[in-house]
C-alpha cells in the first residue's frame, strides 16, 4: 500500500520548525540504513514516529542526537543549517534524549546523574559545590513534578521515578542551549504501568512551552494518544506522515508493515487442545513475602498465561520456575517428580527454558554471534576433550536461523547487531535446541512492533503443537488472553481466579481485573 502523505498546516507558517531533517540518507556496509528522509517537528509539537524493526528508526534517532552522521542531506535547527558532530554537540544546542534502556548510573545520587559531565558549573579549585549542585537539582525535578530528595540514590527509585529523572536531566539543556529545546523519548513507556504513563504523558504535555518532543513507541494507541502528528517508517524511509486525530491503530500497521492488522492476530485458529501429559504441578507452593499457596498443573502443549499487577507476586513466581529463587513453601514436581529449582543450571536441567523480559540483558550474550548464541544452552552435547565442534555447531545454528526465519547477515553476526524481534528469536531457538519442555515467557514481545510479535505469536503456537507447554506473563491482558489456553490470575501473591480460554471462548478483559486490583 503506498500511503499518502498528508501534511497538516503548520500552527504558525512564519515560526521555522524547531528541527528539520532535509533528505537525508545514510548507509553502512551492506544496508541503506535511511533513505531520502525529511522530518520537521514545530515548536511545542509532539511527532510519534513509529515502524517495525529495523525500519531506520534507531538509525534516525542517532543523527539526530549526533551519535551518527548523515551521508548526505542537511539538517536545521530552528530554521539555521547545522550539524551535530558528536553527543555532546547535539546536547550543547539543545538535543536531548530519553532513553529506553535508561543512562542513569545507579549507584550515584539523583543530583549527580542529572548533571553528569556538567559538574564544571559547581566546581572550583577542583572542588564540588555540593550544596548549589542539588539545589540546581531540585529545580530540575521541579520541572517534571516529581517529588524526590536529589541526595536519593538513583538505585533507590522505582523504574518510573528514575525515567522522570531521565526526563529532568534532559531539561537542563535549557540553560546553556540558545534556543527552544527538542527531547527524543525512546520507547519511554516500555516497562511503565497504566499509572506510571499517564503521568509521563501529562508532564510531556505540560513542558511543551519548554520543547518538542519525537515520541517512539511500539505501542502505536499510545502514539495516536499523545502526538499531534505521526511519521512511518518502512524500509529506511517515510511512507507515511499524518495527523494523529486523522490515524487510527489498524492504518498504522498496515503502512508498517504492508499488510493488515488480522482478526486473528494472536494466531488463535492454529490453538490446538493441550494433551493429557501433566509435566509440571505446584502443590501449595509458596515464597515468602512473594506468593503463597500457588498450585496448578502444566500440561504439554499448554499455554497458561498469568494476570497481574505488579505486586502480585506472578514476577516471583515465574522466577522460582526458572531457578532464581527457589521456593520454601509447598511442593514443585517435574514429571512426576519432587524438585527443588535451586540454580538456574537446575531447571534447564530438567527441561526449563526462561526467555526473561530483559532479553539483551539476560537472553543474550550480544557481544558473541548467532550460532554461538544458539548452542550455548547445549554447549556439553557439542564438546568433545574440552573443544567445540565447530561445523556441528554451524550445522545447528543454520538450522534454527531457517527454522525460525530469524533475519541476520549471517550466522556469524554480533547478536547486539540484530533487530529486537530477531534476538528474540534466537533467544527461542537457544532453548528450542536444548531441548526445553516447559518455556517460560516474561513479556516476550516487550519492545517488539506488531510485524515481530505477529512472527512471535506464531513461533509460540508451532512449539505448543509439538508438545512444549508455555507459561506466560505479558504486557497486556488481550496478549494473555489471546494466547493462552488458561488464565490464573494473581492478586497479593495468590491465585484469586481461572478460567479456560478456547478459542471463541476467550473470556473479556473486564471478567479478569475485578480479580487482579
Amino acid at each position: 500500500m503506498s500511503a499518502p502523505i498528508i501534511r497538516p498546516a503548520p500552527p504558525g507558517s512564519d515560526t521555522p520548525p524547531a528541527l528539520a531533517l532535509h533528505h537525508v540518507d545514510k548507509r553502512f556496509p551492506g544496508v541503506h540504513a535511511l533513505k531520502d528522509v525529511s522530518i520537521e517537528i514545530r515548536p511545542g509539537e509532539v511527532v510519534g514516529l513509529v515502524g517495525e524493526n529495523g525500519a531506520g528508526k534507531s538509525t534516525l534517532m542517532k543523527i539526530l542526537s549526533g551519535v551518527y552522521q548523515p551521508d548526505s542531506g542537511e539538517i536545521r535547527l530552528n530554521g539555521q543549517k547545522t550539524r551535530f558532530v558528536s553527543a555532546s554537540d547535539a546536547m550543547r544546542q539543545g538535543i536531548g534524549m530519553v532513553f529506553q534502556e535508561q543512562s542513569l548510573l545507579t549507584n550515584l545520587t539523583v543530583g549527580e546523574n542529572i548533571y553528569l559531565g556538567n559538574e564544571a558549573q559547581f566546581t572550583r579549585f577542583g572542588i564540588v559545590d555540593w550544596r548549589a549542585l542539588y539545589a540546581a537539582a531540585s529545580r530540575q525535578l521541579a520541572k517534571v513534578q516529581i517529588d524526590a530528595d536529589p541526595r536519593t540514590r538513583a538505585e533507590d527509585l522505582d523504574f518510573a521515578a528514575r525515567q522522570m529523572v531521565e526526563l529532568a536531566k534532559a531539561l537542563t539543556l535549557e540553560e546553556n542551549a540558545p534556543g527552544h529545546l527538542v527531547i527524543l523519548l525512546d520507547e519511554p513507556t516500555s516497562v511503565l504501568e497504566r499509572a506510571e504513563i499517564d503521568i509521563l504523558f501529562a508532564r510531556v504535555r505540560a513542558l511543551r512551552a519548554r520543547a518538542s518532543f519525537i515520541f517512539v513507541s511500539h505501542r502505536l494507541d499510545e502514539v495516536l494518544e499523545l502526538s499531534d502528528r505521526i511519521y512511518v517508517m518502512k524500509d529506511g524511509a517515510v511512507v507515511a506522515e499524518l495527523a494523529a486525530a486523522e490515524a487510527d491503530v489498524t492504518q498504522l500497521h498496515h503502512w508498517m508493515v504492508g499488510r493488515s492488522l488480522q482478526a486473528e492476530y494472536y494466531r488463535e485458529p492454529l490453538q490446538k487442545p493441550y494433551r493429557d501429559e501433566i509435566v509440571l504441578e505446584l502443590d501449595r507452593l509458596g515464597h515468602q513475602g512473594a506468593y503463597r499457596d500457588v498450585s496448578f498443573k502444566l500440561h504439554a502443549g499448554e499455554i497458561l498465561g498469568i494476570a497481574g499487577v505488579i505486586g502480585s507476586g506472578r514476577e516471583e513466581l515465574t522466577r522460582t520456575l526458572a531457578g532464581f529463587a527457589p521456593h520454601d513453601a509447598g511442593r514443585l514436581l517435574a514429571a512426576g517428580r519432587e524438585v527443588k529449582l535451586r540454580t538456574p543450571a537446575e531447571a534447564v536441567d530438567i527441561g526449563i527454558g526462561y526467555i526473561p523480559r530483559e532479553r539483551r540483558v539476560e537472553g543474550l550474550v550480544l557481544f558473541l554471534p548467532v550460532a554461538a548464541n544458539i548452542t550455548l544452552g547445549d554447549l556439553g552435547t557439542l564438546t568433545k576433550n574440552g573443544l567445540i565442534d565447530t561445523r556441528e555447531e554451524k550445522r545447528l545454528a543454520q538450522e534454527w536461523v531457517q527454522k525460525l526465519r530469524i533475519r541476520t547477515p549471517g550466522i556469524h553476526t554480533l547478536c547486539l547487531n540484530l533487530s529486537g524481534g530477531n534476538q528474540q528469536k534466537v533467544v527461542l531457538a537457544k532453548w528450542l535446541n536444548a531441548r526445553a519442555r516447559i518455556l517460560i515467557l516474561d513479556h516476550p514481545t516487550r519492545g517488539l512492533d506488531v510485524g515481530a510479535k505477529e512472527e512471535v505469536y506464531e513461533l509460540i503456537r508451532a512449539v505448543t503443537a509439538e508438545g512444549v507447554a508455555v507459561i506466560l506473563t505479558s504486557d497486556t491482558l488481550e496478549e494473555t488472553i489471546g494466547l493462552s489456553h488458561t488464565v490464573l490470575v494473581m492478586r497479593d501473591g495468590a491465585i484469586t481466579h481461572r478460567v479456560g480460554a478456547e478459542p471463541g471462548h476467550k473470556p473479556q478483559q473486564v471478567d479478569l481485573i475485578g480479580h487482579m486490583v
